[in-house]
């Protein structure tokens, strides 16, 4: 008997985030229209920081009602999942309790933002603020970066690690070896059960490479860390970005199966 195989798409954005556009119908009818059985929406989560990229905590329940709407109205269509992409802030105070708690399919834990030691908070990705790239050791931003990631795996709060190596996005790449960087951190994300999402957001950045690299990926899998699929869409047109260029990245180093979540549990499929 033949297993059926299935395309995933487990993190796609909103217009409620502010830098996206369409409407959730028209990304629905869009990831049907190209194949895709399983669609996440993880817009990114509200917090009482970065107002300007994220919805606000008033349209939380807006949110998670059209969600719900549209997973009823395509049920025989496609399987619509319910998310958020929450930013892992070291300060804890900054991550919402009511976000957290909220009653999803599955939490994509992200990093956008390093603390410096000065209290302030750097969002590295932001193409406002790359000129700091230029005042710190770029071995030491990667290093800080990277123990966010393993604080946040620590963490337990999460289900699939948002963007593993997003650091890379503006192609300032460490002199040390990249896996020796990342190897507590994905250690940590093995420990913690999570699943690392391989993002092809990366494809349309000055890095021209997929969320993680092939290396880190590599090394994922030896140390037998499952992955799921995203196009991270802001857009129609991202929807499905690269599907099969990463999934064949994917079984090249060895993949057989990703995941998709119901109710914060994960299911291992073929893809």
């Amino acid at each position: 008997m033949k297993t059926l195989k299935q395309r995933v798409d487990l993190h796609n954005h909103t217009a409620l985030c502010n830098h996206a556009e369409g409407t959730t119908e028209e990304y629905i009818k869009k990831a049907i229209e190209i194949g895709i059985d399983v669609f996440g929406f993880a817009d990114h989560a509200p917090m009482p920081f970065d107002p300007k990229y994220r919805m606000d905590i008033s349209q939380k329940v807006v949110y998670e009602k059209d969600i719900l709407t549209l997973k009823d109205k395509y049920k025989n269509e496609i399987e619509i999942l319910l998310a958020y992409e929450v930013d892992f802030m070291q300060n804890r105070n900054l991550m919402l309790d009511e976000v957290l708690n909220s009653k999803v399919d599955y939490l994509i834990g992200s990093v956008h933002f390093i603390q410096e030691q000065n209290e302030n908070l750097w969002g590295f990705d932001n193409p406002e603020f790359i000129g700091k790239y230029k005042e710190k050791n770029i071995d030491d931003i990667w290093l800080d970066y990277f123990e966010a990631i393993e604080e946040m795996a620590k963490s337990k709060l999460f289900d699939i690690v948002g963007h593993l190596d997003l650091i890379k996005v503006f192609k300032y790449l460490p002199n040390k070896d990249i896996k020796l960087i990342a190897l507590k951190a994905l250690k940590e994300i093995k420990k913690a059960g999570m699943v690392l999402e391989i993002n092809a957001a990366g494809l349309r950045k000055p890095i021209k490479e997929s969320y993680p690299s092939k290396e880190l990926l590599e090394v994922a899998y030896d140390l037998d860390i499952p992955i799921t699929f995203s196009s991270d869409a802001h857009s129609l047109e991202q929807i499905g970005f690269k599907y099969d260029e990463v999934s064949t990245l994917a079984r090249d180093i060895g993949y057989k199966k990703c995941v998709k979540f119901k109710d914060r549990q994960k299911i291992f499929i073929d893809f």
